[in-house]
């Protein structure tokens, strides 16, 4: 048995092993070895007995959670198992919270923590109501462009053309009476890193790792973006070789236009909002990047662009809104 992400070994009991615990019973759960050194061996322990019932006790009071603690006998001597299970809701240790991530483990603080605690309630960052923002305060125009291509896309009734804007969020489940979701700001805001810094597109054409040309920025509501990105994509950094079909002119591009949209909508709906951190996309001559802070960042080729790819959405209301808009398959 190797030490890793679910397996801690230490030599003897200390009372600061508590927060180990804590950041099992936050993540995936996991056992701690009393009496075993770093690589794996039986060191024994004399005070086995009074840990057997210290270590419960004293994770019931600290930690308000239970967990199994049974004495293991070889012949090289005794030690302890500590078995945590993964709690459905946070866990502190004296008011601080950690996690096992990989064979470490860490304190979550400002935004990890906000995330963490949030997905202990059952909610994604796009789905928390946000305070002082109505209906009035976003784009009529972002309104009309979705309904127009919801029709389209028939997945929703044409009756949406006559529906009223507060109507169409609650129906795409962006509400929370009486407040709006933060997905309903990205999706229609005019200005949405006016609440979420970061909430934006940046794009340089790169001679090399360190040599950027020429770059932009795209803002506006996400709907907005993903239109403007687009163009702006195959007007000014991708290329396309030019050829005639009789008088007419044709222009193939290095990498087909429905996959660079779909990358896009995959970073976007991936995108960890929360860290402010703007998604970058990197154009070179034989490779274009999109990069997003965020559980899917994306790495494009010219081979992998030509495949379909889905996923898990990170943040599912804004998915929602893509899919019924047209944007995304389900």
């Amino acid at each position: 048995m190797a030490e890793n992400q679910n397996i801690e070994w230490k030599e003897s009991w200390r009372d600061e092993y508590l927060k180990w615990i804590c950041g099992f019973a936050n993540a995936q759960g996991g056992k701690i070895y009393i009496g075993k050194n770093d690589k794996g061996e039986v060191v024994s322990i004399n005070n086995a007995k009074k840990l057997l019932e210290d270590i419960p006790n004293k994770v019931r009071d600290v930690l308000g959670i239970l967990v199994d603690v049974n004495l293991l006998e070889t012949e090289k001597g005794n030690f302890l198992e500590i078995v945590v299970e993964p709690q459905p809701f946070s866990v502190n240790y004296k008011g601080q919270y950690h996690y096992r991530s990989g064979s470490t483990k860490q304190e979550l603080k400002g935004a990890a923590l906000d995330k963490f605690m949030l997905e202990k309630k059952g909610k994604k960052w796009d789905g928390v109501p946000v305070p002082n923002v109505s209906v009035d305060d976003l784009k009529n125009e972002t309104f009309e462009f979705f309904k127009k291509r919801a029709i389209i896309s028939k997945r929703i009734d044409e009756s949406v053309l006559t529906e009223q804007n507060i109507s169409i969020l609650e129906n795409l489940k962006l509400t929370e009476k009486p407040y709006l979701k933060r997905a309903s700001v990205l999706l229609f805001h005019p200005d949405p890193e006016k609440y979420f810094t970061g909430a934006y597109i940046k794009i340089g054409y790169f001679q090399s790792d360190t040599e950027l040309i020429f770059q932009d920025e795209v803002k506006g509501n996400l709907f907005e973006q993903v239109e403007k990105k687009i163009d702006l994509l195959f007007t000014k950094y991708i290329k396309a070789i030019i050829s005639y079909e009789g008088i007419h002119r044709v222009e193939t591009y290095e990498y087909p236009k429905d996959a660079v949209r779909e990358a896009i909508l995959n970073a976007l709906t991936h995108k960890d909002y929360s860290m402010g951190v703007p998604i970058q996309i990197s154009v070179y001559d034989d490779k274009l990047m999109i990069w997003n802070y965020g559980q899917l960042p994306e790495d494009w080729t010219v081979e992998n662009l030509m495949q379909k790819h889905s996923s898990i959405p990170f943040n599912p209301d804004i998915a929602n809104a893509f899919f019924r808009a047209g944007h995304v398959e389900s």
